[in-house]
C-alpha cells in the first residue's frame, strides 16, 4: 500500500497554480477597482473639482471605517465575552457536544469572520450617509425657531435626522452582538434548557443583562426623539403635530422614554442581584404602556375631542401648517391681487397692452423641432432636440423672445458607422438656430434670427461647436499633435449636397490627456475598448471627453443638489453655454407640507415617475450653473446666498462655488426663473392659497392646475414662458405663468373656469422670482384652458376651416394654448400647424386661433386674429403683423374663412373672390345638409353633399 506524501510533487503544483491564480485574481481585481477609481479622479481632477471627490471620499471612509469598526469590536468582544466566561466542567449534552465538534474547528475563523463580514455590511450602509454627517458638523442656523419645541429649524433639519441614525444603527448592533452572545452561552454551556427550566451562569446572566439594559435605554433615546419627529410627520389632517399629538402624543412618547429608561436600569440591577423578575415585569409594563399611552390614550383624544370639533380644535395646528409651507417652499411673501375679468372684447381692448401684445408667441417649440430639422439640420448626422427652449436676446435695442436649438450630433445618421468614425471623427455638433418667438414667414416657416453652417445672424460671433450636450456621444478621443492633420469633422462647408467637409482639431481643455499606457489602459477598461490602446490615432496630447450631458456633469461636482429636469443652452460672452438651475431640499422642515417632487413637476412634457421617492418639504433655487458647450467648463454660481442649506454646503465644499456677482452681465440676462421651482410652487398655492384655517379644513376653496386641453391624456398643463406685463406691476419682464381652475372630487366632472393665474417674474433683478397670483371673482365666469379649447373645436368656422385644412395629404395639429391677462380680461392664443403626411413633411404655422370670453377668431396671422376678435382694432399690432396672409374681415366671427396662402400676401396667383365664393358655396351646402338631415329628407341631404365635395374640389384647384 502506498501513500501520497504531504511533499509529493503534484500536491505541491497544484497548490502553486492555486496560489498563481489567487494572486492574478486579486491583481485584476484590484486594478479593476484602482481604474474605476483613478478615472473618478483624473475626471475631477481635470474639472478643478477634485476636492469635491476627495472631500466625499474621505467622509465615506470615516464613515466605513465607524460602522465597520463598532460593529466588528462590539460582536467580536460580546463573542469573545461570552467564551472567555464558558464553564470549564460542564457536562452538556449530546446535541451540544456535537454542534461543539462541528463549530470547534471553525472557531478562530468564525469569531474574526463574522463580526468582520457584519462590519463590512454596516460599514458600506453608514458610508452612504455621508452627506447627513458632513451636514450635522456643518450645521448652519435657520433662524426660527419651531412652534412646538421652540428650537432651531437646523435642528430638525440636520441634528434629528443625525441623532436618530446613530440611535438606528446603534441598536441595530447591539442587537446583533446580544444575539450573538446568547449563542454564543448556549452552544458552551453558560445557558442550560431543561424542559421548562432555563439555568444561567452569572457571567452569562451579568452579559446578556448588561446587553439588554443598553439596548432598552437606545430605544428609551429613539422613543424620546420620536417627540420631535411628530412636526414632520405626515399622517394627520396635515403634515406637523396636530392637536392631538401635542396634547397626547408627544407627553406620551416623553412618558414612554422614562418608563423605558427605568426598564434599563432594572436589567442593570439584575446583572448585580441575579434576579429577573423585576426587568420581565419593566418590559411588560413597557408594552402595556406603550399601548395604551401610544395607542389607545391618543385615539380616544382624537375621538371625543377633536373629530367632534376638528374646524375649531385643529384650526391652531394648521395655521402653523399654512405659515411653515409657504416659508418653506417661498411662497410667503406672494402678491395677491385681485383682477376682475371683462368678457366682452370690445374695440381697441389691447392698447394698454401693446408691448405684451406686441411680444405674444406663436412659435411653439414643442412643435416646431421637425422644422428647424428639416431647415437648418443640414447633415443627417445633426439633430435637434425634440422640445425646444425659449429664452429671450436682445436684438436692435429690444428684448426679444426666441424659440433655441442647438445642432447636436447624431452618429446614427453616419453612414459609415466604425470605432474609428464614431470615436475620433463624429465628435461634435455644429452651432445654434434660433427664431423669432412672435414671428413667422408668410410660408409659415420660423423666421430665424440665426441659421446656418457655419452660424450667421443677430447673435454674433461665437464658438459654435458643441462638445458637451445633451445628445452628445458617451466618449470621443479629440485633440492631437500640433501640425498633425485634422481628422475630426467639423461641418459640411460645400454645401447641403456637398462631401467636402471641414475638419478640425479640439483646442479645448474639456478632458484627461491620455499621455500614457496607464491612463489608456485605465479608459480602455472603463468603455471596453480594445481600439483605444490599439489605435495609431490616440496619441499623446488626446483628450478623451465623457460624461458630457451638461446635467450629469453638474451633478458630479455638486452631489448636494437637485437639479431641474429643463437645462436650457445660451450664448453668452462668445460661448454656447448650457444654464442649470440647482436646488436645496430637505423633507425635515417642521409643518411643511410634504410633495413628492418628481410627481409634481410632471406634465405634458415632463413624464411622471413610475414609482416617486423625492419627498421635500422645502426647496430653494440655490445654484446657477454653467457648463460650456466646447470646454465642458463646470461653473457653480452660490445664487441664494440666505439659504441655511446652500452655507452648510459651502462649509463642506469651501472651493466649488463662486459668488453671483462673478456672473457677466450677459450671462444674468439670461437667468430665468426655474419651471420645475415654479410648478412646485403652483402645486402647493393649489392649497395654500388659501390662509383662513376655516376654510382650509373645509377645502372650499381648492384649486387645481387644468389638464393640457391639447393633449388626450389626462396631464396637467406645462407653465410657460412669456414676455408680459402682469396686472399690478409696472413694465413688461420675462414671465412664467400657469392658471387654475376648481378642484373636483375624484371621478366627478371638472369645472374649466379660470379662477386665479399665478405668474413668477423670470428676469434677474429686484423683482426676479416675484410671484403674483391674480384671483379672479367668483360672481364671474371666465372659461379655463378646457372650455376655450372645447369652443375652438366646436365652432362652426373654425370646424369649416379646419375640414379644408385636413382634406387631402395634410394634418392639423393645434399648439400650446397661451393664456394672457390683457384687456382688463384673460386672451388665449393658440398656434395650428398643418403638416403634410407625406414622406418629407414638417409642420408649418398656418392659423391662429384667438378667443376673449366667449368669442372666437380664426385667422392667418395673430394680427388679423385679435383685429378681428376686437371688433376689427384690437389697439395693438402682434408681432407677425408683416406676415398678413389673409383680407379684412375674414374671422370666423365674420361668417367667413380662407385657407392659408390665399391672398396676395403670400406672393400666390390664386383668385382669392373665386375661393371665397367656394367657400361659401361649401358652408351653404353644409347649412343645407345640417337641415335636410333634421327634416329627415335624405335625398336633399345627398343633393346638399354632393354641392359640398364640388365646393371643396372648387376650394382646392384654386389654393393650387
Amino acid at each position: 500500500m502506498t501513500s501520497v506524501s504531504s511533499t509529493d510533487p503534484r500536491t505541491r503544483g497544484r497548490s502553486t497554480v492555486a496560489i498563481v491564480i489567487a494572486v492574478l485574481a486579486v491583481i485584476v481585481v484590484g486594478f479593476l477597482v484602482f481604474a474605476n477609481l483613478y478615472a473618478d479622479v483624473l475626471w475631477f481632477d481635470q474639472l478643478g473639482y477634485l476636492p469635491v471627490l476627495t472631500t466625499q471620499w474621505t467622509a465615506m471612509a470615516v464613515m466605513f471605517f465607524i460602522g465597520f469598526a463598532t460593529t466588528g469590536l462590539a460582536i467580536w468582544l460580546s463573542v469573545y465575552l461570552a467564551f472567555r466566561s464558558r464553564p470549564l466542567y460542564q457536562k452538556l449534552n449530546s446535541q451540544l457536544d456535537r454542534y461543539q465538534q462541528v463549530v470547534e474547528p471553525l472557531r478562530r475563523l468564525a469569531m474574526v469572520g463574522i463580526p468582520v463580514l457584519l462590519g463590512l455590511f454596516v460599514g458600506v450602509s453608514t458610508a452612504s450617509r455621508w452627506a447627513v454627517a458632513l451636514q450635522f458638523v456643518n450645521r448652519t442656523p435657520f433662524g426660527q425657531t419651531d412652534p412646538v419645541f421652540g428650537f432651531d429649524i437646523s435642528f430638525f433639519v440636520y441634528e434629528l435626522p443625525f441623532y436618530r441614525g446613530v440611535v438606528a444603527y446603534a441598536s441595530a448592533i447591539v442587537l446583533i452582538a446580544g444575539l450573538a452572545a446568547i449563542a454564543t452561552h448556549y452552544l458552551y454551556g453558560g445557558i442550560r434548557i431543561n424542559g421548562r427550566e432555563v439555568r444561567i451562569t452569572r457571567p452569562a446572566r451579568i452579559q446578556i443583562a448588561v446587553t439588554a439594559a443598553v439596548y432598552v435605554a437606545l430605544q428609551a433615546v429613539s422613543i424620546w426623539l420620536d417627540q420631535y419627529a411628530t412636526l414632520t410627520d405626515d399622517t394627520g389632517i396635515v403634515t406637523g403635530a396636530t392637536y392631538t399629538d401635542v396634547n397626547a402624543g408627544i407627553p406620551g412618547r416623553a412618558i414612554l422614554a422614562g418608563i423605558a429608561a427605568l426598564v434599563a436600569v432594572l436589567f442593570i440591577v439584575t446583572a448585580v442581584i441575579g434576579r429577573w423578575r423585576l426587568p420581565l415585569i419593566g418590559t411588560g409594563l413597557l408594552i402595556v404602556s406603550s399601548l395604551v399611552i401610544g395607542t389607545v390614550y391618543p385615539a380616544i383624544v382624537q375621538r371625543l375631542t377633536v373629530d367632534p370639533n376638528a374646524r375649531t380644535a385643529e384650526a391652531e395646528y394648521i395655521n402653523r401648517n399654512i405659515e411653515a409651507t409657504r416659508a418653506a417652499y417661498g411662497v410667503d411673501d406672494i402678491d395677491v391681487v385681485p383682477y376682475d375679468a371683462v368678457t366682452t372684447a370690445s374695440s381697441g381692448a389691447l392698447r394698454e397692452d401693446a408691448e405684451t401684445t406686441a411680444s405674444i408667441r406663436i412659435l411653439d417649440p414643442a412643435l416646431v423641432s421637425d422644422t428647424f430639422s428639416q431647415l437648418e439640420r443640414v447633415k443627417q448626422y445633426y439633430q435637434f432636440a425634440d422640445h425646444l427652449d425659449v429664452d429671450r436676446y436682445e436684438i436692435d435695442g429690444q428684448t426679444q423672445d426666441t424659440v433655441l436649438a442647438v445642432r447636436e450630433l447624431n452618429q446614427a445618421g453616419q453612414n459609415s458607422s466604425s470605432w474609428y468614425n464614431n470615436t475620433l471623427v463624429y465628435t461634435h455638433g455644429f452651432g445654434v438656430v434660433a427664431a423669432y418667438g412672435n414671428k413667422r414667414t408668410v410660408d409659415g416657416q420660423p423666421e430665424f434670427l440665426e441659421s446656418g453652417i457655419p452660424s450667421t445672424g443677430e447673435l454674433g460671433d461665437f464658438e459654435p461647436r458643441v462638445y458637451f450636450g445633451e445628445k452628445s456621444p458617451t466618449y470621443s478621443i479629440v485633440g492631437g499633435p500640433e501640425g498633425a492633420d485634422p481628422i475630426e469633422l467639423d461641418y459640411p462647408s460645400g454645401g447641403e449636397e456637398s462631401d467636402v467637409n471641414a475638419k478640425t482639431t479640439y483646442a479645448g481643455d474639456g478632458g484627461p490627456v491620455l499621455d500614457n499606457i496607464v491612463k489608456k489602459l485605465v479608459y480602455a477598461l472603463k468603455f471596453q475598448s480594445a481600439d483605444l490602446l490599439l489605435s495609431d490615432a490616440v496619441t499623446s496630447e488626446s483628450q478623451i471627453l465623457y460624461d458630457r450631458d451638461p446635467l450629469d456633469r453638474v451633478k458630479k461636482v455638486a452631489p448636494y443638489l437637485t437639479l431641474d429636469s429643463d437645462t436650457y443652452p445660451a450664448v453668452v460672452d462668445g460661448h454656447v453655454v448650457w444654464i442649470v438651475d440647482g436646488y436645496t431640499t430637505t423633507a425635515d422642515y417642521p409643518y411643511s407640507s410634504i410633495e413628492q417632487l418628481s410627481s409634481t413637476i410632471a406634465d405634458t412634457y415632463t413624464p411622471a415617475p413610475g414609482y416617486p421617492i423625492d419627498d421635500i418639504n422645502y426647496i430653494r433655487n440655490s445654484v446657477k450653473a454653467t457648463v460650456d458647450a466646447y470646454t465642458g467648463e463646470v461653473t457653480l454660481y452660490a445664487w441664494d446666498t440666505d439659504d441655511p442649506i446652500l452655507k452648510t454646503w459651502q462649509k463642506i465644499f469651501p472651493s466649488s462655488l463662486r459668488p453671483a456677482s462673478e456672473m457677466s452681465a450677459e450671462l444674468t440676462s439670461h437667468v430665468r426663473y426655474p419651471a420645475d421651482l415654479f410648478k412646485v410652487q403652483r402645486s402647493i398655492l393649489q392649497t395654500y392659497h388659501v390662509t383662513n384655517a376655516g376654510t382650509f379644513y373645509s377645502s372650499e376653496d381648492a384649486w387645481a392646475t387644468p389638464d393640457d386641453p391639447t393633449q388626450t391624456n389626462e396631464v396637467a398643463q406645462p407653465p410657460y414662458y412669456l414676455t408680459m406685463q402682469v396686472p399690478g406691476s409696472t413694465s413688461p419682464a420675462f414671465t412664467i405663468y400657469s392658471t387654475y381652475i376648481p378642484r373636483t372630487q375624484a371621478g366627478s366632472d371638472s369645472q374649466s373656469v379660470l379662477t386665479g393665474y399665478l405668474t413668477a417674474n423670470a428676469d434677474a433683478g429686484e423683482d426676479y422670482g416675484k410671484l403674483t397670483l391674480l384671483t379672479l371673482p367668483s360672481q364671474t365666469t371666465v372659461p379655463g384652458p378646457g372650455q376655450v379649447q372645447n369652443s375652438f373645436n366646436t365652432d362652426t368656422e373654425v370646424a369649416n376651416q379646419i375640414a379644408l385644412l385636413e382634406r387631402g395629404s395634410t394634418t392639423v395639429t393645434r399648439g400650446n394654448l397661451l393664456t394672457l391677462p390683457v384687456g382688463g380680461g384673460l386672451l388665449y392664443v393658440q398656434p395650428v400647424y398643418v403638416r403634410s403626411t407625406g414622406e418629407t413633411s414638417y409642420p408649418l404655422l398656418r392659423k391662429v386661433l384667438v378667443a376673449f370670453g366667449d368669442k372666437v377668431a380664426f385667422e392667418d396671422t395673430l394680427d388679423e386674429a385679435l383685429d378681428a376678435l376686437f371688433e376689427g382694432d384690437s389697439g395693438a399690432p402682434a408681432g407677425d403683423a408683416d406676415a398678413e396672409g389673409g383680407d379684412e374681415g375674414t374671422g370666423t366671427d365674420e361668417g367667413t374663412g380662407e385657407t392659408p396662402g390665399t391672398d396676395e400676401g403670400t406672393g400666390s396667383d390664386v383668385d382669392s373672390s373665386a375661393l371665397k365664393e367656394a367657400l361659401a358655396d361649401y358652408k351653404k351646402a353644409l347649412d343645407d345638409r345640417t337641415a335636410a338631415y333634421a327634416d329627415g329628407d335624405l335625398v336633399a341631404a345627398a343633393e346638399a353633399d354632393q354641392r359640398m365635395q364640388e365646393a371643396v374640389e372648387r376650394a382646392i384647384e384654386l389654393a393650387g
